[in-house]
């Protein structure tokens, strides 16, 4: 690239400008690598956390369940889990990190009550469905982390690309065509000065009688 270049301070200007909004921009970059990476691994701690929780929730959900069959029976059961009727929504906005959109989901529940007697029925039923509503809470916190975890970790890898070009390649580009450029002037220079001294010399010479 530096030798294609006229050795010209215009160019030599230009080139300058590029070579630092090129480390400024290798600065940020830099930044923004650290501070997703950092968010990263914040959220990877966070679904490792939420992975065993929805499974003791689920397997605590699952338990209530099986005590309720044991105490009420199978068929029971069966005809109050059809009666059940809670509407489960989701909501899902979404909040930004370094420009990288994540989703937040909000489970939440709407119980049309009352949908079955409490007579004759065990407390087991209400602690499963507690316990039920609870691991899809969890559910979708899970699910709100790992789509999260691979949007984050697609612009990592992104902007450590960028990071990587900016400093093994861009930025030693730049900065030898700003020295071949410079070197050429100081040179053009240097023989500028000693032409005009050999002109002035001759000059000088015939002048003398």
């Amino acid at each position: 690239m530096a030798k294609n270049l006229a050795p010209t301070k215009t160019n030599l200007l230009r080139l300058r400008q590029e070579l630092n909004f090129a480390r400024l921009g290798h600065e940020l970059l830099d930044q923004k690598r650290n501070i997703l990476i950092i968010e990263l691994l914040t959220l990877v701690d966070q679904a490792v956390d939420f992975q065993n929780r929805v499974d003791s929730t689920l397997i605590e959900a699952y338990r209530s369940l099986e005590e309720a069959v044991l105490h009420m029976g199978k068929l029971k059961v069966a005809n109050l889990a059809s009666a059940v009727n809670i509407e489960a929504s989701l909501k899902i906005s979404q909040r930004r990190v370094m420009g990288v959109r994540l989703p937040v989901v909000d489970t939440s529940f709407t119980e049309h009550s009352p949908y079955y007697s409490p007579m004759g029925t065990s407390f087991w039923i209400d602690r499963s469905l507690n316990d039920f509503k609870e691991a899809l809470q969890e559910m979708g916190r899970f699910a709100e982390l790992k789509i999260s975890i691979v949007r984050l970790a697609q612009e990592v890898h992104k902007t450590i690309r960028k990071v990587n070009a900016l400093e093994k390649i861009a930025i030693p580009d730049l900065d030898e065509s700003v020295n071949y450029i410079r070197n050429r002037l100081e040179e053009n220079e240097r023989d500028m000065f000693v032409l005009m001294k050999m002109i002035k010399n001759r000059f000088e010479s015939k002048k003398e009688p």
